[in-house]
């Protein structure tokens, strides 16, 4: 990093003062001009503190990126083919400080690429990373992102983690496929969501939102990527977890500004995808880093309000969300310095360690919160919000334990409720899910739910009394007394010619579940029976008719990843932004001021 910081205090200062390596004096038919060079060395050396030697160097290094970025430009246009910048593995690069450059049209797949790059560098199996994401082999470089100048990362792999690699790069591809099917199937299953209340969203005081049903939808898979790609970075997966969190990032572009300005789980977004890019040192991002970091800067003066105030109006304290501001701050410090600019990095990383030393809470003060009962989490988040301050912290912690034994219990009615007004509906002879879809619509008003199913059924009705196969309404009222849902009885009416006693029959060896009657019901037959969704305590979601096997696996995988705490994205630990924090000061020449992480 150090040499990226002085070459970006060189490149300002040359914008400052106008002056242009590529052209005379400095650059004389392609080639430097020595003493020019070396008159231009002795004048900067001086504003920057450094030897002439170094500048000198640096300068050299400038100049010459730019003139080959001018003959790339050229080839690019005149020929459609890029140059791009390759970091080779440090045992294969002749020279640490020159640059590697490959050119490519951006219109073949990266299987071609890696394929001239292991002849070209004698690298047998290899791996390329741009952005901080490992290129897919059978997409094109244009379709993911490479450009000509782009930057990326050549890494070296053995034969055995080829293998494994191809294998992940399936998995990775399939677990966001599965993701995104698991969160879509959840979006539209409403009496699930109701039955997990950690899928609700909600405001900072845990209060439900009102959304309309589409953009409700669309958030509720973009907090669902969210969520596995922070379960992901835990474990510290972060090339796997850096492409769930940008395809988080797709679907919230889907929401509106408004719906974004009340929660910060988009600004949390930004922050989860720069730290993957500094796990990666995928330093090249720069432009896109800043962006994000400006964009969740933005989101969370609109979320918490200016100096916090809106937030501590909610709930009462900023404490636990100072954690958020600690990492913005630090991740502004880092790309301050990369930048060149020394002043705001230690600006922004003076505002690091003051929050870092009220953050990390003291082991003396932990221990008695944990002989109290408390779990090492609630201790955490409870010295944050109550600065540090035993007493009130065991009082706040306790007062958040009653809050959320409240909020379960208003759930656990609603659920109650829910399941009374669907159960009423069903005793009406109406299918469960269609009962509780309308019921969601109506919210709750049964006498409406029931006019609109009546409605629907009368409908249904007239137009099944013109299908001679179908079997009288009569005949269906006796299927539906017996409990068999509407939909499944008028298939086994069909299937037996209107016989009731052997679409009983059939019912029953089928528990009460069929198939439609273009759909086949392959080789392990149709799915089990129905039941009322699981509890609050719940991860996994019961089977329901007409949901295939796969459906629900891929439903319960995505609920695993899920935090049952509200405030799990609020419970850093701090361990890797202390080490960042030493990294930062040791480049600016800063006297380490860091507390131990306890």
């Amino acid at each position: 990093m150090a040499e990226q910081n002085t070459e970006a205090k060189l490149k300002s200062l040359l914008k400052q003062q106008k002056i242009q390596l590529w052209n005379p004096p400095y650059t004389l038919e392609n080639q430097p001009c020595a003493q020019s060079m070396q008159e231009l060395a002795q004048t900067l050396a001086p504003l920057l503190d450094l030897s002439v030697l170094d500048v000198g160097g640096a300068l050299e290094l400038i100049r010459a990126q730019a003139v080959t970025r001018g003959r790339g430009n050229q080839t690019f246009r005149e020929t459609s083919v890029a140059t791009i910048e390759l970091l080779l593995p440090r045992e294969v690069r002749k020279d640490l400080k020159t640059k590697t450059l490959f050119q490519s049209r951006l219109d073949v797949c990266a299987q071609e690429l890696v394929h001239r790059i292991s002849e070209e560098f004698g690298l047998k199996s290899i791996k390329l990373i741009l952005n901080g994401r490992t290129l897919i082999l059978d997409r094109t470089l244009e379709e993911q992102g490479v450009r000509n100048h782009s930057k990326m990362m050549v890494l070296r792999v053995s034969d055995a983690e080829w293998e494994q690699r191809q294998h992940n790069e399936l998995q990775k591809r399939q677990s966001l496929q599965r993701t995104h099917k698991g969160f879509q199937i959840l979006s539209e299953r409403e009496e699930d969501l109701d039955s997990k209340p950690f899928l609700e969203i909600a405001d900072q005081k845990g209060n439900p939102l009102s959304i309309p049903q589409e953009e409700k939808k669309a958030l509720i898979v973009a907090m669902g990527f969210h969520e596995k790609g922070r379960s992901l970075m835990k474990r510290k997966q972060f090339d796997n977890a850096l492409s769930h969190l940008l395809q988080a990032d797709q679907e919230f572009s889907k929401c509106t500004s408004t719906l974004l300005s009340l929660v910060d789980n988009f600004a949390v977004l930004q922050l989860d995808i720069v730290w993957c890019y500094r796990a990666l040192e995928a330093l090249s991002c720069l432009d896109d880093s800043r962006a994000r970091l400006q964009r969740a800067e933005t989101s969370f003066l609109q979320v918490y309000g200016e100096s916090h105030q809106r937030l501590k109006m909610i709930k009462g304290s900023s404490g636990p969300e100072e954690v958020l501001f600690l990492r913005l701050y630090l991740l502004q410090s880092l790309l301050a310095y990369i930048e060149g600019n020394d002043t705001q990095a230690k600006q922004q990383l003076d505002k690091v360690v003051a929050l870092y030393s009220r953050l990390t809470p003291d082991s003396q003060k932990m221990h008695q919160l944990l002989t109290l009962g408390f779990s090492e989490r609630e201790a955490r988040l409870g010295l944050r919000a109550c600065g540090g301050e035993v007493q009130e912290a065991a009082i706040h912690i306790s007062n958040k334990r009653q809050e959320r034994e409240e909020l379960k219990q208003r759930e656990r009615q609603k659920r109650r409720s829910r399941l009374e007004s669907v159960s009423v509906l069903c005793d009406l002879g109406f299918d469960r899910r269609e009962a509780a879809r309308v019921l969601n619509q109506t919210r709750g008003d049964v006498d409406q739910a029931c006019s609109i199913l009546l409605n629907a059924r009368q409908s249904s009705e007239a137009t099944n009394n013109n299908d001679p196969e179908a079997g009288s309404p009569d005949q269906l009222d006796q299927l539906l007394y017996l409990g068999f849902e509407r939909t499944h009885s008028h298939t086994a009416l069909i299937l037996t010619d209107g016989d009731v006693q052997a679409a009983a029959q059939l019912l029953l060896e089928n528990q009460g579940v069929l198939p439609p009657l273009n759909q086949d019901p392959g080789p392990s037959g149709p799915p089990g029976p129905s039941g009322p969704s699981g509890s609050s305590g719940s991860t996994r979601a019961e089977p329901r008719p007409g949901s295939s096997t796969e459906d629900d696996a891929a439903v319960n995988e995505v609920l695993e990843d899920i935090s049952r705490h509200e405030e799990d994205y609020l419970d850093l630990t701090l361990e890797e932004e202390s080490e960042l924090i030493a990294t930062l000061q040791s480049y600016l020449s800063l006297r380490p001021a860091l507390p131990k992480t306890q």
